[in-house]
Parts: structure tokens; C-alpha cells; sequence
């Protein structure tokens, strides 16, 4: 297998950049457009045509929907109703997506008909028990590899004409795919259910259910879900621009000399920019443009230049609003002056692969001995002199966010990627948009 080669960007990077859409919002907008009121349609744009959200859009044409493309960016979804999902005709297969398959178990639980879930080899592996165990105790029936743990996973029919059972769940640690599978279970409870996590994660699900008549409360890092028949879908939901892609070159722009980027229709909710929060404490020069609010998100446009950054101290606390950001986070660390600290970030062991040790053990290979990794986190010494960076070959491990993140890490150094297709997952342009902007 041909490694990819990332070369030194001699001349900074120059241009505009129109981020893709946010993956968790196109996920949502399919799997909401699904069971929107039958016959009515919604019409996604800036839709993130990655493999991932296609495996959404695959997962509800496989129990009725009708999911249709109509131009790039572009997908026109027909409702079947929230209780018109059929039962599929094979398994339901979520490729490597985590938010399909967690998202899914909490559409699928309670329901009349069996379904089974099953992923690729890296989606098998990852544990499933967080999200079972609370649909378990809303008297979901679901069974799978392990204890129930890993897939493949089955969700059985319920009980002829019993509901999910209204719960209060406190949740050991904030994840806002656990938090979506429960509410999403709770649309059809009967009595609300309320989530209570220790720090506010991710709210997508929440604002796109109240958007569709969904009654839900908030009080302080608790949610609570009013079970209901029906959902009244936006007819136009279009999609911000992922803030977990424009972390790459927010990072890029920042540590790459005589850069100056500007990144348009960047989502900004606020549960996602903790990005923006540990970059500019980091002494990064960013400045938000042209703000404004679009289907219930606020967006806005960010431009950034080159800067000499500084450590940083991330602690658990912020670790829900970027999660997802902690690879390109290492990069920025590395190039920064003094040693930066990250503590609370545990659940990056159980993504697409164990990211603290994939950080440490690719990372290392350029800068060998400034990175150790703790149980929960990252210790990175920033280098003192460029120079001192080896181009190695690293590994992807299958994993976009390692792949880019790497790539942002060669556009210093130069370096080489095995396996780098797996950008596709999240962001299939992202090797020739580097290109492009270097040029």
C-alpha cells in the first residue's frame, strides 16, 4: 500500500475556503426528514456527502424512507411518519459511523418489527454498552456480541402495544450521541425523559427537535423530552459548515508561516467552538465575520492568519465542545512554545481507534519524546526548532481525523500517510483543498 506523501508548504496558505457541512447536522436532517409527517418532504442543502452520512441516508431508505440526491450537496427526504418506519429486509449497515448507529439504536428501540445493526470491522470493535444500558432501562430489548456491547446488535419488537418506559437518566460523562439516542427514544415514551449529563455536550438533536414541534426542556446540563405522534420537519434545513473540518485549518492557517485563510458558513453553536476558545488562548489571530443564524444554528465566517502560539491547558470541562478537535488540537500544541496539558479526554479511546495512543505513537515518530500520554489525556512539549521534525511514515489507522490531522502536521515537516483515503469518511476534498490553497 502506497503511503501519501504531504509536502512542505513553502508559501503559506492563501485562499477562501466554504467549509462542508456539519456531520452531525446532516446526519440528523436525514434521519428527522425520515420521520417528518408522511408525504411531506424536507430539503437539505450544503449536505456532507462523506461515507458516513451516507450510511445514514442507506440506513432509512432501508426502513421506507424515500432519501433522494437532486444534486450535489443537495438530498430531497420524504416523511414516512414517526411510526410509518418498516421493518428492513436485511441488516441495517452503518459502515463506520458511530452517530448512525448509536443515533439509530435510540430510533429503533420499542418499535414492532426487528432490525439488526452491524459496521465495519473498526465500528464492531468500539463498545455500544452506554447507549444500551439506559434504552435498556426504558424497557428497550436489545441484544448484542459481548454482553451486549458490540455489534452486530438486535433491537427486538417490543411488546404488542407497550411503550418505552419515561426514565431520568444521569449520565456518567458527556456524549452527545448518548444523549440523542435516549431523547430520540423518548419521542415515543410514555411519560418525558430526562438526561442529565456532568457538562453540557453537543445540542443539534435538541434544536432540531424543538424546530420540529418537539416539546423539550432545559435546565442547567439537564434535558427533558415531551414523547409526542408526530414530527413537523422544516421544509428547507441547510446544513452550517462543520467546525470539526474548519479545525484543520484554523490549525493549518495558524502554525503554516504567511498564511491567511478566510472559512465561510462555519457552524458556530456553542457546544461546538471550544475549538475557538483553546486557539485563541493559544495566541492564535482569528476573526469572526459576518455573523448570522440559519435553521436555528448560528453560523458565521472566521479568518485566520499565521501566529506563534503558546501551551495551553485543556481541562474536562471543555472537553464536550471538542472532543473531535483534540488530534488537530496535538498538532497545534506541538508547534506551540511551552509544554501544553489535556486532561478529561478519555472517550477518545473508544473512537474509530484509541486517538490518545495513535496521537502519541504517530506523533513521536516526528518528534520523538514530546508526547506522553496519560490514562485520560495528553502531555505534548512543543518543539523549540522546526528543524528537529522528522518526516516519517505514519499511520492513519483507518481513522480521518488522525489522516488530517497528520496531514496539517506535514504541511510543517513533510511527512507520509498509510491509509490516507479515509479522509472520505468526513471530508472526501480535503487533500485537494490543501493543495489548492498552497499553491
Amino acid at each position: 500500500m502506497t503511503a501519501k506523501k504531504i509536502p512542505v508548504v513553502k508559501n503559506g496558505l492563501h485562499g477562501t475556503v466554504k467549509i462542508p457541512g456539519d456531520k452531525s447536522v446532516s446526519h440528523r436532517s436525514i434521519m428527522f426528514g425520515a420521520m417528518n409527517e408522511p408525504g411531506k418532504t424536507v430539503h437539505v442543502t450544503n449536505f456532507l456527502e462523506s461515507a458516513d452520512c451516507l450510511s445514514t441516508a442507506g440506513v432509512m431508505r432501508s426502513l421506507g424512507a424515500k432519501v433522494e440526491k437532486i444534486a450535489d450537496g443537495e438530498m430531497m427526504v420524504t416523511g414516512v411518519g414517526l411510526n410509518g418506519l418498516k421493518e428492513p429486509s436485511a441488516v441495517l449497515d452503518a459502515g463506520n459511523s458511530g452517530t448512525t448507529l448509536r443515533l439509530m439504536m435510540g430510533i429503533l428501540a420499542g418499535r414492532s418489527f426487528l432490525s439488526t445493526l452491524v459496521g465495519d470491522a473498526s465500528l464492531s470493535r468500539r463498545p455500544m454498552g452506554r447507549v444500551i444500558t439506559p434504552l435498556s432501562r426504558m424497557r428497550a430489548k436489545i441484544v448484542g456480541r459481548e454482553n451486549n456491547s458490540r455489534l452486530p446488535i438486535t433491537v427486538l419488537p417490543a411488546d404488542d402495544g407497550e411503550k418505552l418506559k419515561a426514565i431520568t437518566y444521569d449520565m456518567p460523562m458527556a456524549s452527545a450521541q448518548v444523549k440523542s439516542a435516549i431523547l430520540l427514544a423518548g419521542l415515543r415514551a410514555d411519560g418525558p425523559v430526562t438526561v442529565v449529563e456532568p457538562y453540557t455536550s453537543r445540542d443539534h438533536t435538541e434544536r432540531l427537535l424543538s424546530a420540529s414541534g418537539v416539546k423539550i426542556e432545559k435546565s442547567g446540563t439537564a434535558v427533558t423530552i415531551y414523547p409526542t405522534d408526530k414530527l413537523e420537519v422544516p421544509a428547507e434545513i441547510a446544513v452550517p459548515g462543520d467546525i470539526s473540518s474548519a479545525a484543520f485549518w484554523l490549525v493549518a492557517g495558524s502554525i503554516i508561516e504567511n498564511s491567511e485563510l478566510l472559512l465561510t458558513g462555519v457552524g458556530m453553536n456553542e457546544t461546538r467552538t471550544g475549538i475557538i476558545d483553546v486557539l485563541k488562548d493559544m495566541g492564535a489571530d482569528l476573526t469572526i465575520e459576518n455573523e448570522r443564524v440559519s435553521g436555528g444554528e448560528p453560523i458565521a465566517d472566521i479568518r485566520v492568519k499565521s501566529a506563534k502560539l503558546k501551551a495551553a491547558s485543556l481541562t474536562e470541562e471543555i472537553m464536550p465542545r471538542l472532543i473531535d478537535e483534540i488530534p488537530v488540537i496535538a498538532v497545534a500544541a506541538l508547534l506551540a512554545e511551552g509544554t501544553t496539558t489535556i486532561n478529561g479526554a478519555g472517550e477518545l479511546r473508544v473512537k474509530e481507534t484509541d486517538r490518545l495512543q495513535a496521537i502519541v505513537d504517530e506523533f513521536n515518530k516526528v518528534a520523538p519524546g514530546h508526547i506522553d500520554g496519560t490514562e485520560d489525556g495528553l502531555i505534548i512539549r512543543g518543539v523549540s526548532n522546526r528543524s528537529e521534525l522528522i518526516p516519517a511514515i505514519c499511520k492513519s489507522y483507518d481513522d480521518h481525523r488522525m489522516a488530517m490531522s497528520l496531514a496539517v502536521l506535514g504541511s510543517v515537516c513533510g511527512l507520509s500517510i498509510e491509509n490516507a483515503d479515509c479522509v472520505n469518511i468526513s471530508y472526501p476534498v480535503f487533500y485537494d483543498t490543501m493543495e489548492i490553497l498552497s499553491k
